[in-house]
């Protein structure tokens, strides 16, 4: 390479005119007005016209006749006012262009598979195998380099804070809780394996029972689990801990980290505190333990009112232990067809649901196929209850608890967007705290932990770990919220090895599978382990929503499709013989998937 870069495409302006150049980038497209070459040079930091005069250019501006789209090149030339008129006032280089003197040809390129201008109307399939390509367009750009600013704010919020960046390690022990680990043959250690790490959790437990005291790590992760738009098999999560703190500490420097991000990154407001909420009033008003609160629409219980109805369904609900809940969705009718209001009861099957029930609202009074059942009393109580106006649709579900909770609160997030009760660019923080410490495992029916078994019990609940009330205690875990989403959790973690001891216990865990699975843990903190908490927040997601990102994909350089996959590099692949007889790994393929799976490892192998 000749022509060494001395400014960058998007950095000129007014102020360089007259100024010699030599810039570097790729050929965003090529024009020819009567003779004279006129090409947008593009690189990271933006791009620029620049122009070929037969007279001035020499031998680069036949050269420059033969350029094509995403070529490589650099010139050699002086900075210029562009003539009255033809300035481009979208570009922030649009008041000047670059005469070329000297062109040199980097690299040509073939035709792309994709214009970087239309990518979002080709196969997903065709990005992934091209991925390099796709990042080229201006979104996918723009969004990484958002995401590292977004991560140097967060180290220098951090450093200021006095944390110390440790990075804890990624082949470690399988622990076979949450997720499926992905696994690690040892090739020294035949028929044993380590497990990449679902989160440092315990390392970092580790470090402040080392007496770090605060700690934090940009933390590769890696889960075996179905993919969704917000999931991936690695992703990076914000890892936190602190010693000698209570749940008030962890919050306010999270939120202080969130101004911070919102003013220095984004360049937008954020005012805190946060909201909090329950997770009891979250379920009860949201139907969520992540409630999106950038529209109202809360859930209203009607139990009561319907404790004693004749209206069979209603009945039926509450004979059964259920309940009868609600929404008001204010002046919606003219919006809402019948059609609408009857896909409500194919909408809430996915979700377990039986059916939905609606009332409309009119001057002439509520018009349903469900009013006639409802005596005076019931009526009367209903609409003053749910301050039902004309023009509001009413909508009802009576089923289990739990099911009622999971269909109000998906129907909830489906009316907001669809009668438009937000706009994009908007942003709700809320902090969900006072999770149940166990919740009930339905293969089991033994207690789970709500969170993981080193989340400490509420304090004013300590003592209730041993009357055997386990559904009723509260744990000292919360989670940050962010327009219906979690962003990230943490907790108050267990201190006293008698009460992790006793965690344990409750969740099926004798003294003999806890020393063997977490053993080193339990013997630490017999060494003086100080109170600490901490939160991890997942980085990915959390920049997904700040980007308004509807996939998790758009905002990871390279990331894998929905069955784990790499379509750029092919991988997962096969390897050689040679390499599993190292790891003394044998392979069968099963005739129905025609995949290799593990058959055996052991030392005799």
């Amino acid at each position: 390479m000749k022509l060494k870069r001395t400014r960058p495409c998007g950095g000129l302006r007014e102020t360089d005119i007259g100024s010699p150049v030599v810039l570097s980038g790729w050929v965003e497209n090529y024009r020819d007005h009567g003779g004279v070459a006129f090409i947008d040079l593009r690189d990271r930091w933006g791009l620029v016209q620049t122009v070929f005069y037969p007279d001035l250019a020499g031998e680069g501006h036949k050269l420059a006749h033969t350029l094509r789209s995403e070529d490589v090149i650099s010139v050699a030339g002086r900075v210029h006012r562009r003539p009255s008129g033809m300035e481009n006032p979208k570009l922030p280089t649009g008041e000047i262009e670059v005469y070329v003197e000297e062109l040199e040809l980097l690299n040509r390129s073939q035709t792309p598979p994709f214009s970087r201008y239309h990518s979002e109307e080709v196969n997903p399939e065709t990005r992934l195998k091209h991925r390099y390509l796709d990042l080229r367009g201006e979104r996918l750009h723009q969004n990484l380099c958002t995401r590292s600013r977004i991560v140097k704010v967060i180290r220098d919020y951090f450093g200021e804070h006095d944390f110390v960046d440790i990075e804890t390690p990624i082949l470690g022990r399988s622990t076979p809780e949450g997720a499926r680990d992905y696994l690690v043959p040892s090739r020294v250690n035949p028929g044993r394996f380590y497990a990449l790490p679902q989160s440092p959790q315990l390392y970092k437990q580790a470090l402040m029972i080392a007496g770090f005291e605060r700690y934090i790590q940009i933390a590769r992760c890696f889960r075996d689990e179905d993919l969704r738009a917000n999931r991936q098999p690695e992703f990076t999560q914000v890892d936190v801990e602190m010693s000698f703190v209570d749940q008030e500490d962890v919050i306010n420097l999270t939120e202080g980290l969130f101004v911070r991000i919102f003013n220095e990154a984004l360049g937008l407001p954020l005012a805190a505190p946060f909201a909090r909420i329950s997770y009891d009033e979250a379920m009860l008003k949201y139907g969520k333990d992540s409630p999106d609160l950038r529209f109202d629409l809360e859930i209203k219980d009607l139990s009561d009112i319907f404790a004693q109805s004749s209206f069979g369904v209603f009945k039926a609900a509450m004979e059964q232990g259920g309940c009868v809940r609600g929404i008001n969705l204010r002046g919606a009718g003219e919006q809402l067809s019948r059609k609408d209001l009857d896909d409500m009861t194919p909408f809430v099957k996915q979700f377990k649901g039986k059916g939905a029930a609606w009332i409309r609202m009119t001057p002439e009074g509520p018009q349903s196929p469900i009013v006639k059942y409802f005596s005076p009393e019931e009526g009367a109580e209903l609409y003053r209850r749910m301050d039902a106006k004309a023009g509001d649709v009413l909508i009802f579900l009576a089923d289990k608890t739990e099911v009622v909770c999971q269909c109000l609160g998906e129907l909830r997030l489906f009316f907001g967007k669809r009668l438009k009760l937000y706009g994009s660019g908007s942003f709700s923080f809320a902090w969900v705290v006072d999770f149940p410490l166990f919740t009930r495992d339905p293969r089991t029916g033994r207690p789970t932990p709500t969170h993981h078994p080193f989340t400490a019990p509420h304090g004013e609940d300590r003592e209730k770990l041993k009357t055997g009330d386990y559904y009723s205690l509260r744990s000292q875990a919360y989670d940050i919220v962010l327009n219906g989403c979690e962003a990230g959790g943490g907790s108050i973690r267990i201190h006293d090895p008698q009460v992790q001891g006793e965690i344990f216990s409750i969740i099926g865990i004798d003294q003999a599978e806890a020393a063997e699975k977490f053993g080193f843990l339990l013997e630490a903190l017999r060494f003086g382990a100080p109170p600490h908490g901490g939160i991890a927040l997942g980085l990915d997601r959390l920049i997904m929503l700040l980007l308004g990102e509807e996939s998790i994909q758009n905002v990871i350089a390279f990331p894998k499709t929905q069955r784990a996959s790499c379509l750029m590099t092919d991988c997962p692949n096969t390897v050689d013989e040679e390499q599993l007889e190292e790891l003394k790994i044998a392979l069968t393929l099963p005739e129905t998937q025609g995949e290799p799976s593990i058959r055996g490892a052991s030392n005799e192998q």
